[in-house]
């Protein structure tokens, strides 16, 4: 008599009778596939979730100003208070701290005198930075029992107090960088001069609409419209030629990982809101190597900060335009050579 040992009990369907061959592939399929996509929503929320849970004043660069004996008290109290908080760099006087706040040296400071604690924060370079800064010597000043004052160098605008406007703009540059690349595509499926052309002049006029909704509809600028309409014109060129590249050189799926980087992986690590300095660290570098988070960093700092801090994020966005476009000519040389190295040998 043989004995058969049964190595795994056999896929049943769902009426609970043992499946076929075909049906125990498709039952192994289902269950693959629920496996892999629950795995990917679960990284999904990681990266969406955990910037903002993990965010907060890490290693902030903070200006500190008063004399030697005022400034190590204050000092040792800051450490106590907020460990690991910020990085305190010392200025000879008030005048010379503002300065720095407003040249984006420091993201704000302490002045430290016989009158008690006065901080300088720069709003429009980030509401969390700012509300840190103030709450942190508010707190301070409470415990050495001295006054606490707070002024804003760099304020937002007072129809934008918040600064919702610039932090908006995820939306507007995941429209603006991949919608058209479809359409363009779609509207000049035989002619890339066209294609180019039409995403190079949506970049302009997307730049405009944007800035104008800013200044007219938001009151989120007072000024500098035009260096805003350029930044944002830039930043959605350097979405939209990287990702019509991928799709010239390798269709729709070069298309489809490029613009699922920029969604997944660009905005949450973009910190348009918060400003880089407030995500974790290094998770904030590596969202400005990307277009969202470039463009953010480029348009607060042409909006409220004379263009100051802005030419790495310039440069960046510049590199990806011109990658783009490399990689667009690349991909438009290997389809125009395809057709003749399919072509049979002429005796």
């Amino acid at each position: 008599m043989t004995a058969t040992t049964e190595l795994a009990p056999a896929l049943r369907d769902p009426e609970g009778e043992v499946a076929p061959p075909r049906k125990r592939k498709q039952l192994t399929t289902l269950v693959g596939m629920t496996v892999a996509l629950g795995a990917v929503l679960a990284a999904l929320l990681a990266i969406f979730i955990l910037p903002s849970l993990k965010s907060g004043p890490t290693d902030l660069p903070v200006g500190l100003v008063g004399s030697s004996q005022e400034a190590d008290r204050f000092e040792e109290a800051l450490t106590a208070s907020a460990p690991g908080a910020y990085h305190v760099q010392e200025f000879t006087d008030q005048a010379a701290l503002v300065e720095a706040v407003r040249g984006r040296e420091v993201v704000g400071g302490f002045v430290v005198g016989p009158n008690g604690v006065h901080s300088v924060v720069a709003s429009a370079g980030g509401g969390a930075i700012a509300q840190s800064v103030s709450s942190t010597a508010q707190a301070i000043g409470t415990a050495m029992g001295v006054p606490v004052t707070t002024a804003d160098v760099v304020a937002l605008p007072t129809t934008d107090p918040s600064g919702i406007g610039i932090g908006g703009l995820a939306f507007p540059l995941v429209f603006g960088g991949i919608v058209p690349v479809v359409a363009f595509r779609t509207a000049f499926a035989r002619s890339n001069t066209w294609k180019l052309i039409g995403l190079l002049t949506f970049s302009v006029v997307g730049g405009l609409v944007v800035a104008a909704v800013l200044r007219f509809g938001f009151g989120s600028i007072d000024s500098a419209f035009l260096p805003v309409a350029g930044a944002m014109a830039l930043g959605i060129a350097a979405m939209a030629f990287p990702l019509t590249g991928l799709q010239e050189a390798f269709g729709g799926k070069g298309f489809t990982i490029g613009a699922m980087s920029m969604m997944f992986l660009g905005n949450p690590f973009a910190g348009i809101a918060t400003t880089a300095a407030w995500l974790p660290s290094g998770l904030g570098a590596f969202g400005q190597v990307l277009p969202p988070g470039a463009t953010g960093t480029l348009v607060r700092s042409v909006a409220y900060f004379g263009g100051t801090g802005g030419l790495t994020a310039g440069l960046t966005l510049g590199a990806w335009v011109v990658v783009g476009l490399a990689v667009h000519a690349i991909g438009t040389r290997r389809t125009r050579q395809a057709p003749t190295a399919l072509e049979p040998a002429v005796a």
